[in-house]
């Protein structure tokens, strides 16, 4: 990992779910001549339509403009924003295998299957009735037991935060916040936090549920950070590994190991459960190796692959339900 310094954001297009990593740039079709009378039709139509509408784990591009205050710790701004719906109408009913397809477990036929043999519960109850209707906003449905997210006005978001941004919905120094990289419609919050100068994994969203139980260190979901250290003492991994006490109270990483590094350079790989604040910072500072460079590289079984400093793009499916088992939901 180098230490050359910052890396400037780069504002690219989400990916939809399902597709590759890699995010790509948006771009609209050109819209056919219309005339006077039909443009006019259309926009009262558009004003009837709930607001938010798109595919939980795809992508929607709106007019950047503030995004709102908040952000609280622990995921408190995501909670409240689930807690409204992210700015959507209320979702209407949907078929169970017509839902299920939406979330990306297959084709109508393929999500039919699963039902058929017994693998999909509504609330705990296995359903194998094709023609039932689930809400997708409060029904709990599984699918093998993981949760299936049905409601399309949710959003999830893997971001590579730069350095030099801030890990809140709004600064009132003007400062770039992690908001502005990503679309502002509908509102989403960051998963916690990282700090102005550390880099890396950052999830957002408006899932309040989710957003609380990752960041709550009851709920054991590990955060796998990188860091480049200025010098690492030769009792420094086995005194992390004893726990450190801190201002705040001990602090003990769930794993420690050192990953790379020549001479007074070193490379060392730290995993906790909690978020205190600039915890890993100030955990390498007691033992002797201060941080150049801090790195989040993984949240749960999410990791930070594919994406250039600045980027972002959805989370697949598969990687939503991934998150939901490792939080217990």
């Amino acid at each position: 990992m180098s230490a050359s310094g910052p890396a400037r954001p780069r504002r690219r297009g989400p990916a939809a779910a399902g597709e590759g990593s890699r995010p790509r740039h948006s771009g609209a079709a050109p819209s056919p001549r219309r005339s006077p009378r039909k443009r006019a039709d259309d926009q009262g139509a558009a004003a009837k339509r709930p607001a938010g509408t798109g595919g939980a784990g795809g992508s929607t591009k709106g007019p950047r403009g503030a995004a709102g205050a908040g952000g609280g710790r622990a995921g408190g701004g995501a909670r409240n924003g689930a807690q409204d719906g992210g700015g959507a109408g209320a979702a209407k009913p949907l078929r169970l295998n017509k839902a299920l397809s939406a979330a990306g477990l297959g084709s109508r036929r393929a999500v039919e299957d699963l039902v058929r043999a017994g693998r999909v519960s509504v609330d705990g109850e296995v359903v194998q009735d094709l023609g039932r209707r689930v809400d997708p906003a409060h029904d709990r449905v599984t699918v093998d037991g993981s949760r299936v997210v049905l409601d399309e006005r949710r959003r999830y978001w893997l971001l590579n935060k730069p350095a030099g941004v801030i890990s809140t919905a709004a600064d009132p120094s003007g400062r770039p916040t992690v908001v502005g990289l990503v679309p502002d419609q509908p509102r989403v919050f960051p998963v916690g936090r990282l700090d102005r100068d550390t880099e890396g994994l950052l999830l957002l969203t408006n899932d309040g549920p989710l957003a609380y139980r990752l960041t709550h260190a009851r709920y054991g979901v590990e955060k796998r950070y990188l860091a480049e250290v200025e010098r690492l003492p030769a009792d420094a991994p086995a005194r992390l590994r004893k726990g450190v006490e801190l201002q705040d109270g001990l602090a003990k990483p769930l794993r420690v190991r050192v990953v790379a590094g020549a001479g007074r350079r070193r490379m060392i790989e730290v995993v906790l459960v909690e978020g205190r604040n600039r915890e890993v910072r100030r955990l390498l500072e007691a033992v002797g190796a201060p941080v150049r460079r801090l790195v989040r590289t993984a949240v749960g079984p999410i990791r930070l692959t594919g994406l250039a400093p600045g980027e972002f793009r959805a989370l697949r499916p598969d990687e939503i339900r991934g998150l939901y088992r490792a939080i217990g939901l």
